[in-house]
Formats: C-alpha cells, sequence, structure tokens
C-alpha cells in the first residue's frame, strides 16, 4: 500500500487520532483511519495528502471490528501490518457517587475491552510484519483527578494492559508503546466543559452540595487546559518515534503539564491529595 508500510489507527474521526492519521499518510504510511460514520472517513479522505482510507471501525461491536479487519486484511497484498495506534476513546464525568454502572461500562469498554479486541483482530497481521503497537493511555492514567474518575479508571488499566502486551509479544518482535499525554488541544476540552456545565445547571439531588465545589474546579480546569494545551503534533512526534525508532521507549509523556504530573506522581498519597484539592479549591 505505501513505501513505509501500513497502519490502523483508531478513534481518527478527530483529535488525536485524525492528527496522527493524517501526519502518518503524509509520512508515507499507508493509513487505514478507523471512525465511526461515513461522513467521517470522507472528511479525512479529502483532507489526506497521503495514502489514507477512512474504514468504519466500532471499537464496542465485534462485528465491526472483523469487518475492518478483513477490509485491511483485503487492501493490504502480504496481509502483514506495521502498526495500530490504539487511540479510540471516551471520557464519561462526574463524582463517583453519581456514576451509574451503565455509564461505567460504557467508559471501559470504550477505553479498555475495545483495545483489547481490535489489537486480538489484528494481531496476526502484525506478527506478520514485524509491527508495532501504540496505546493511548493518559497522565490520568497515574494521577487521579477527582470528577474524572471512570476516564482514570479506564487509564489506568491501560496502564497493566500495555505493560503485560509489551512483555507478552517481546519474544515475538512485536514492540508495545504507551502515550500518556497531558493536556493535549482536541475537542475533548469542549466536551469537559459541557459536561461541568451540566453538572451545574441540573445536577442529580445531592451533587450540588457534596461535590459542587469540585465541578466548579473542574469546569476552571478545562476552560485553563483549552486555552493552555498543547498541539496534537507532540503526540504525531511520540508515534513516529514509537513506530520507527531502533529502540521504542515503553512510555512517551507529552502535553502542557506533564511535567508537573510527573512530580505529582512521586509524592506521598496524602500529600498528593493535598495538593490536588488545593489547586481545585476545594477545602
Amino acid at each position: 500500500m505505501s513505501s513505509k508500510g501500513s497502519i490502523v489507527v483508531t478513534g481518527a474521526s478527530s483529535g488525536i487520532g485524525a492528527a496522527c492519521a493524517l501526519g502518518l499518510a503524509s509520512r508515507g504510511y499507508g493509513v487505514f483511519a478507523g471512525v465511526r460514520k461515513p461522513d467521517d472517513a470522507k472528511h479525512l479522505e479529502g483532507q489526506a495528502s497521503g495514502d489514507l482510507v477512512g474504514v468504519i471501525l466500532d471499537v464496542t461491536d465485534p462485528s465491526s471490528i472483523d469487518a475492518a479487519r478483513r477490509r485491511v486484511e483485503d487492501a493490504v497484498p502480504d496481509g502483514a501490518l506495521q502498526g495500530l495506534f490504539n487511540n479510540a476513546g471516551i471520557s464519561i464525568n462526574g463524582p463517583l457517587e453519581f456514576i451509574t454502572p451503565e455509564d461505567m461500562r460504557k467508559q471501559l469498554e470504550v477505553n479498555v475491552v475495545g483495545q483489547l479486541a481490535v489489537t486480538q483482530a489484528f494481531l496476526p497481521m502484525l506478527r506478520k510484519g514485524k509491527g508495532r503497537i501504540v496505546n493511548t493511555g493518559s497522565v490520568g492514567g497515574f494521577v487521579t483527578t477527582p470528577i474524572l474518575g471512570p476516564y482514570c479508571m479506564s487509564k489506568y488499566a491501560m496502564e497493566a494492559f500495555s505493560d503485560a502486551l509489551r512483555l507478552e509479544l517481546q519474544p515475538q518482535g512485536i514492540s508495545v508503546s504507551l502515550l500518556e499525554p497531558a493536556a493535549i488541544k482536541t475537542e475533548i476540552w469542549g466536551k469537559g466543559t459541557r459536561d461541568a456545565k451540566v453538572l451545574v445547571d441540573d445536577p442529580p439531588a445531592g451533587l450540588q452540595e457534596r461535590y459542587g465545589s469540585f465541578v466548579a474546579g473542574i469546569q476552571k480546569f478545562a476552560v485553563e487546559g483549552a486555552e493552555t494545551a498543547a498541539d496534537p503534533k507532540v503526540v504525531l512526534e511520540a508515534v513516529i518515534h514509537a513506530l520507527e525508532a531502533d529502540k521504542p521507549k515503553t512510555r512517551y509523556i507529552m502535553g502542557t503539564g506533564a511535567g508537573q504530573r510527573r512530580f505529582l506522581r512521586l509524592l506521598p498519597d496524602r500529600l498528593r491529595d493535598r495538593l490536588l484539592l488545593k489547586a481545585l479549591g476545594v477545602g
């Protein structure tokens, strides 16, 4: 399909996924960009300056994953895949007391179970191409932010997923790298602001009195984050390194606030708690 080989990117309709799919295509990869809507596929294909094909891929739907795998297999003559970028993800926000089990299942289904299902589907092609796997985690996978508990839980799980997968696939010549982005300029900041507004304007009974200060702090954090977030190209640079370097890193941390999160990671729990609560204006 291309001189650099073929790569599958999930969650490519917007944000990090779209930026990386387009960037990899311009660099010479044959990109299969996983999206959920035909219009998103057409939009991406129209923007691409290289070899990019939009593929309908819902990571929570086994039949959609199977259809995407068959489409990629049919398009790649030797059946070899050079890369899989597991990037699909969502963020469900709110105090854990008010998160429904259904919402929690949805969060984990998209951000964790879906990554496993897609990896399993494309692993034979990756094995044939001695390919590489890149997973999108988050700094929220090692420092938890209140109100973002479900999202952080899913990203903690991606840490374990990536560690286990890296160890299991290393003898087979397949490397696994985990991205740990901090604030990146994507649509997620607008969603975070909207979610926080809903929690303020139409809260369930008891939420505002118990968690109102947390929600206000997260709302302020989302607004400020949208203004200072790093360009998605910093993630693209990490993905390229993970795919092309002789010795790819096991973890890549990038984005606005990454250094601060790395520092918080090292602190004792109680001290970290105090600093986070102070930053959110709680207490």
